[in-house]
């Protein structure tokens, strides 16, 4: 980069980041002063979206992932790294394109790298995320291996469950080969590896993650955002960071969910001991992030001074943790508490924020460094005293001692002085109003004190890096602790949102089926505010009342109703109490929705396609133990194909075999609710409403039995549309309803009137606000009156 100061780097390099870019910084390599010519640079580190491991560059709350993607025809292997923290994960995935796109929108990847030859196949999955495409070579599944063995520090890979990966392997492969390249140090313990098995998760699509809240987006609405609604209550980033992996990926192994469901339902009913542990917790800076720039020699003084900070942190949370018989660890190992004490022996209070002037390591920490000091500190003093000496010893008065770059320390005096000048003063500088000198001594305290202060700072370079190095010498057991801090932290958070918004815990069974009763919106809810959100239950058993048809009024709740049995069984499969007075939930290996309106212009769908796309893709990957949320499929066409399309799902749904899947289908179409009587396992339900004339109360509530009417007309008024308008469309309904053609009014019915009509002029003058229905009477009488018989 040039013209750019340095202390304005981050604020530009940023800038350049989330443009999708790449930034080389170039330094010196060889001294200076050795150097022949013109100083030696070379690119020493390249900042990319995916491999910044700089808090200026980060969202605490989110991994940063660089993912590589290796497509082959049986499997596709990705493999994703943050490198902030030394977290890889390496996924096989189906080798189709929603499976990869399931993928990707959980990872979120701030950069993908990719084989050019796949660019043909990947280029339209990808989007805008920043793509770095690379040789085919690069996706190496064998030299993975030898690779991975080096970084984790092991001798197999027997452990990790990837072995069988060869897919996975080779995306691990480039894109460690790609965090190389970018200079990035990955040294044996600090790469963390797990493999991310498909049975052990629920899986979710992108339009899933956006229906429930889970996009994570940074500019979405607080109302639609899951995440935020959970992650504002972690304490940590490392607790954050876990509890958005925990959203994202529900577990489906229903021994981990009770293990942590019961940890959380201790917390829960603990407020005193959890109060604790939270304000534990709140003095612990990000010790993943930390360890990681720390052993990748990209680390300053203050990083050291926070680690020294979550060290002595550590035991007070540990007692807090102890209250509970499984959630303390065992006492660190002696190394911790060493590197503890001598961080703190080797560290100033105020450290500063680079090393390039020194002033970083305290006096008594190394003899070398003391004595540079104290040599310094002598010469300093000397010169210090020599303009006092030196005036009482030749009696000139005017004598001064100064500094400048050019010529070092020198001796001063004016022409207006007649004392001779001692013979020892050797003439440096001739000025307008005085001459300036040295001595012999002079010279020899400056070359101490100027040599001494490039060996201090060269000295204190070399203490800094052997402190770094003991550090990342323990690593693997800092970065073990940090994973213990992020899911107790986590699970604090889990506990904290249901003291705060009274959800219960669920009650997890193997076999599927749902059983809520007075279930909430959580985001909905929150907005509302306390007590003001209508609960309502909900029942499906895959042998009885497994299709939900959900009737009534646009408006009512239809749309919040799906959305929170969602979020429910999301939930309870993260480990997390849900929002509901009690809830019994069959683990689902997938949810699905198909909920709202939106178009894909860029890959030529319409919002009627993108519809009927996503619904297809539910019906051919749904299985039994899976959840389908259906809202108003069919709306995008005409009404009879609506209905038509509508009516063909549900059926299909109810007889296909290999599906028989826990649905809930909302629809306005109510002429729907007559399947209920040749389909024994769909139940029709509906938003019940309440009738005052024509004044239409949504109660919000979900009751037995089909609606009559879908009331969109009214909903129409409600929103402001012209009274001629919503008159029309109820004479239109009624013709409908009828069976009668559609057709305008015969003109003998219709009032016409010339543009300049004395009437219309009258009617323009009407403050139809203010206007009783008396005057308003007595107006047409007299209008009557005056055009009778015209």
């Amino acid at each position: 980069m040039a013209g750019v100061p340095y202390h304005a780097m981050e604020a530009y390099v940023g800038k350049l980041l989330r443009a999708g870019l790449r930034v080389a910084l170039c330094d010196q390599v060889e001294d200076a002063e050795a150097a022949r010519g013109l100083v030696r640079r070379e690119v020493v580190r390249v900042l990319s979206p995916g491999t910044v491991v700089e808090d200026a560059y980060l969202n605490g709350s989110a991994s940063n992932y660089v993912v590589a993607i290796c497509l082959r025809s049986h499997h596709h292997g990705l493999a994703a790294l943050d490198c902030s923290t030394g977290e890889l994960a390496v996924i096989r995935s189906d080798a189709t394109d929603p499976a990869l796109r399931d993928e990707l929108a959980r990872l979120r990847p701030a950069e993908v790298i990719a084989a050019e030859a796949d660019r043909p196949a990947l280029a339209p999955l990808l989007g805008t995320t920043p793509v770095t495409w690379v040789e085919s070579r690069d996706f190496d599944a064998r030299a993975a291996v030898d690779r991975l063995r080096t970084v984790l520090g092991v001798e197999t890979l027997a452990a990790y469950g990837c072995e069988e990966w060869p897919e996975a392997l080779a995306a691990a492969h480039a894109v460690l080969a790609y965090a190389a390249r970018t200079h990035l140090r990955l040294e044996p313990g600090l790469v963390r590896l797990h493999a991310d098995h498909p049975q052990a998760f629920m899986h979710l699509d992108p339009g899933t993650r956006r229906s429930l809240g889970l996009r994570g987006d940074a500019g979405l609405p607080s109302a639609e955002d899951l995440l935020a609604l959970m992650e504002r209550e972690a304490t940590t980033a490392m607790g954050a960071r876990t509890l958005r992996r925990w959203l994202d990926q529900p577990l489906r192994t229903r021994a981990s969910l009770d293990s942590r469901l019961e940890r959380v339902e201790r917390l829960h009913e603990d407020a005193l001991g959890q109060g604790r542990l939270r304000s534990a917790l709140a003095r612990m800076p990000d010790l993943e992030r930390i360890v990681a720039r720390i052993g990748q020699g990209l680390s300053g003084p203050r990083e050291l001074r926070q680690l020294h900070r979550a060290l002595t942190a550590l035991p007070a949370v540990r007692v807090a943790a102890s209250r509970w018989e499984d959630f303390a660890t065992p006492p660190p190992p002696p190394g911790i508490d060493g590197l503890r004490d001598e961080i703190e022996r080797a560290l100033v209070d105020e450290v500063p924020a680079t090393l390039r002037d020194g002033g970083v390591f305290q006096p008594g920490y190394d003899a070398d460094l003391d004595s540079i000091r104290d040599g310094s500190r002598e010469a300093r003093e000397w010169i210090a005293a020599l303009e006092g000496a030196e005036r009482e010893r030749t009696g000139i008065r005017s004598l001064r001692v100064g500094f400048n770059q050019v010529f070092g320390y020198y001796i001063e005096i004016s022409h207006a002085n007649r004392e001779p000048i001692p013979a020892e003063y050797t003439r440096k500088q001739t000025l307008v109003n005085g001459e300036r000198y040295i001595t012999p001594e002079l010279k020899e305290k400056e070359t101490l004190v100027l040599n001494a202060k490039g060996a201090l700072v060269a000295r204190e370079h070399a203490l800094f890096r052997d402190l770094c190095r003991r550090i990342t010498g323990e690593a693997p057991v800092l970065l073990d602790i940090a994973a213990w801090l992020g899911d107790l932290d986590a699970l604090t958070a889990l506990a904290q949102v249901a003291a705060r918004h009274r959800w219960v815990r669920p009650e997890l069974r193997d076999e599927p089926g749902i059983q809520i009763r007075g279930g909430r919106h959580p985001l909905v809810e929150s907005a509302l505010g306390p007590g003001r959100f209508v609960g309502n239950d909900l029942a499906m058993d895959p042998d009885g009342a497994r299709i939900v048809l959900l009737s009534g009024p646009n408006m009512a709740g239809k749309s919040t109703y799906l959305r929170q049995a969602g979020i429910i069984v999301l939930l309870a499969q993260v480990g997390s109490f849900v929002p509901a007075d009690a809830a019994v939930i069959g683990i689902c290996d997938r949810i699905f929705t198909r909920v709202g309106a939106h178009d894909e212009l860029a890959r030529g769908l319409s919002t009627f396609m993108v519809e009927m796309v996503e619904t297809a893709h539910i019906l051919a990957h749904g299985t039994p133990r899976s959840l389908l949320i259906f809202d108003e499929v069919g709306r995008g066409t005409s009404t009879y194909d609506g209905v038509s399309i509508a009516q063909a799902i549900l059926e299909y749904l109810h007889d296909a075999p290999q599906l028989r899947a826990l649905t809930i289908f909302a629809t306005h179409y109510h002429e729907l609710t007559a399947l209920a009587e040749r389909l024994p396992a769909l139940r029709n339900y509906r938003m019940e409403v309440k009738e005052e004339g024509e004044r239409v109360v949504f109660l919000h509530q979900v009751v037995a039995g089909g609606a009559d009417r879908s009331y969109g007309i009214h909903v129409a008024e409600l929103a402001g549309l012209p009274r001629q308008v919503v008159i029309r469309a109820r004479q239109v309904l009624l013709e409908l309803e009828g069976q009668r053609p559609l057709e305008r009014p015969p003109a003998s019915a219709q009032l016409t009137l010339p543009i300049d009509h004395p009437v219309l002029d009258e009617l323009k003058q009407l403050d139809l606000e203010r206007l009783s229905p008396r005057e308003a009477l007595e107006k047409l009488f007299a209008w009557q009156g005056q055009h009778a018989g015209t």
